[in-house]
């Protein structure tokens, strides 16, 4: 009887994390078949993004699908930037604390921020956006 009743608490927790697991397939796989209509995706706990030629596309994921979604075209961004913490980073070597956005600032002044959970994705994110920003001025000029 005392061994039945040792064996309950871990039981319960093999239970939970099984249904923690299947909770997480089930948001990869929602993710998966949402980013096969973008040319560069990425998948986070706090965020998914997209991004199909001039078009990003963000969203939170769950288990019922991707939520909360978002869209801004890439000729309505002025500036961008990386942000953590409310401070902006520029490298990956920065000390930084706090929610890791990526942050996209339109003519208007309206920033769109997109959380992130690592600091080099958001960077690596940020230079290929910043690439892409930089071609779509040289080519309004040549």
């Amino acid at each position: 009887m005392n061994h039945g009743l040792l064996w309950l608490p871990l039981l319960a927790v093999f239970i939970l994390l099984a249904w923690l697991g299947w909770v997480e397939y089930r948001k990869l796989e929602h993710y998966r078949q949402w980013a096969q209509q973008f040319e560069a995706s990425k998948y986070d706990i706090a965020a998914v993004l997209g991004q199909q030629g001039d078009r990003l596309t963000w969203g939170r994921p769950t288990p019922q699908g991707i939520v909360h979604l978002q869209t801004c075209e890439l000729s309505a961004i002025q500036t961008l930037w990386v942000e953590a913490g409310g401070q902006r980073v520029e490298t990956e070597n920065a000390r930084c604390q706090g929610t890791i956005c990526l942050v996209l600032q339109t003519p208007t002044g309206n920033c769109h921020r997109i959380p992130f959970t690592e600091l080099p994705l958001a960077l690596a994110w940020r230079d290929r956006l910043q690439s892409k920003l930089a071609g779509k001025i040289d080519s309004k000029f040549a």
